[in-house]
């Protein structure tokens, strides 16, 4: 099935990533910012580098793209999260949150410092309430793979919302080629954001730009 996806905050590389992977894969996808002149300019630059395949790629406001979509997908820097969930709690009543935030407190990223909510996934659902099913993933996805034409060797974990919501999150994380696995309860969100410190700190131990995680043992 194919959506209509508003990525809130989406100039970001992660954002970026999400609306490529997304396009090639045959969504409408709708990159939204506080400035619309930031939003065009990212749809220019992700245009340049699709080429020639035909797109449904635009620029819009953060407010303007939420309600416009089927599902938003916020991408901005947590120190922003909370005030970005205010901002926008009215227009995302009654839609799917994909929360790709994690709570990093620079300049300790490699340290796992969750909110007093628990988890960023946990604080959005504190502040949009319960018409809003809001779902954790592509937290430990770096940008990296997102804007490559390679195979990703990584897995991502879905965690938070109700099972139907995780499923949709599921399937368009298949769509741009994941392999991903439901997590189960939004409490489990905390060790699903806590993964992304703990593989920057690989990363960094390693000299490596981008580690992932896979799980193991399932047919």
């Amino acid at each position: 099935m194919k959506y209509t996806i508003g990525i809130i905050g989406g100039t970001g590389k992660e954002g970026s990533g999400l609306a490529y992977r997304w396009a090639l894969a045959g969504h409408k996808v709708i990159i939204g910012s506080r400035q619309v002149e930031k939003a065009l300019a990212a749809v220019e630059t992700l245009r340049e580098k699709i080429g020639e395949q035909e797109v449904d790629l635009s620029g819009m406001s953060n407010a303007e793209a939420v309600k416009a979509c089927d599902i938003a997908v916020l991408t901005v820097p947590f120190a922003v999260h909370a005030s970005t969930l205010e901002g926008l709690k009215e227009e995302l009543q009654g839609k799917l949150l994909i929360d790709v935030c994690v709570p990093l407190v620079p300049p300790k990223v490699s340290k796992v410092q969750m909110p007093p909510e628990g988890s960023a996934a946990l604080q959005a659902k504190a502040i949009l309430g319960p018409d809003v099913q809001v779902v954790d993933a592509f937290q430990t996805i770096a940008f990296e793979h997102l804007l490559s034409d390679e195979e990703i060797n990584c897995d991502v974990l879905v965690a938070g919302g109700n099972k139907e919501a995780r499923e949709i999150v599921i399937a368009l994380s298949e769509d741009i080629g994941l392999k991903a696995w439901d997590a189960g309860v939004i409490e489990n969100t905390v060790v699903v954001e806590g993964l992304t410190s703990i593989l920057i700190g690989l990363n960094m131990k390693y000299q490596v730009p981008s580690s992932g995680i896979r799980i193991t043992g399932i047919e």
